[in-house]
């Protein structure tokens, strides 16, 4: 996968993506998420397109548990053919826990993910600490600019312990209550490969619970 991910390293890749949390009820939401990462910024060279989808249990409204799949088709810089080159399969669980300090809001997540990449079997943890801190605003409502901040990092459950590590910054713009717009940068390092990725993020998160009368 590494191999795979950091052929064309002097490129500056792009991920397009979208994320969304459907609201089904006061403890039950929709995960829904599509990826398109290419290895260049001009976006015409795929790389990897991600489809995650899951279910969530909020537990309270800073805390959230989640479980889920993803299929995950991989591609060669100069392909042979339209077919993906490694196929992973993916489940995973995670937990989310939020808190504020002042105006910024922080998020923990906690990820464990079962693998099945072409015939071999892996598994990983993920930690990811993620900060939103509204510019213009004391809170992310209508309107609002927003700096979106976060460090990842990936642990295998093998001799090749560490996996990746993501940093990102972004700067946000709060559409309405429901749908956000983030535009920045990413640097992935893996082992002692770098490389920086633009990313532009899309956000809604409709809410179909059914108003109070």
């Amino acid at each position: 996968m590494p191999l795979l991910c950091f052929s064309q390293n002097d490129e500056v890749g792009n991920w397009l993506m979208y994320f969304g949390q459907n609201r089904l009820s006061d403890k039950w939401s929709i995960h829904s998420e599509i990826q398109y990462r290419s290895y260049t910024i001009s976006a015409d060279k795929p790389e990897q397109i991600l489809i995650r989808t899951g279910l969530n249990y909020h537990l309270t409204d800073r805390a959230m548990l989640s479980a889920g799949y993803a299929y995950i088709p991989n591609y060669h810089f100069i392909p042979s053919d339209f077919e993906p080159d490694v196929v992973e399969h993916r489940i995973w669980q995670q937990h989310i826990q939020k808190n504020n300090i002042g105006r910024a809001v922080f998020e923990h997540r906690y990820r464990f993910e079962q693998r099945w990449i072409n015939d071999k079997f892996r598994t990983r943890f993920r930690y990811r600490l993620l900060t939103l801190v509204p510019l213009n605003n004391f809170e992310l409502e209508k309107g609002t600019f927003f700096l979106s901040l976060y460090d990842e990092i990936f642990i295998n459950n093998s001799p090749d312990f560490f996996d990746r590590n993501r940093f990102y910054a972004a700067l946000g713009y709060q559409l309405s209550k429901t749908t956000s717009l983030q535009l920045g940068m990413l640097h992935q390092q893996v082992s002692s490969l770098g490389k920086w990725h633009a990313q532009l993020a899309f956000m809604f998160n409709p809410d179909f619970r059914k108003s109070e009368k």
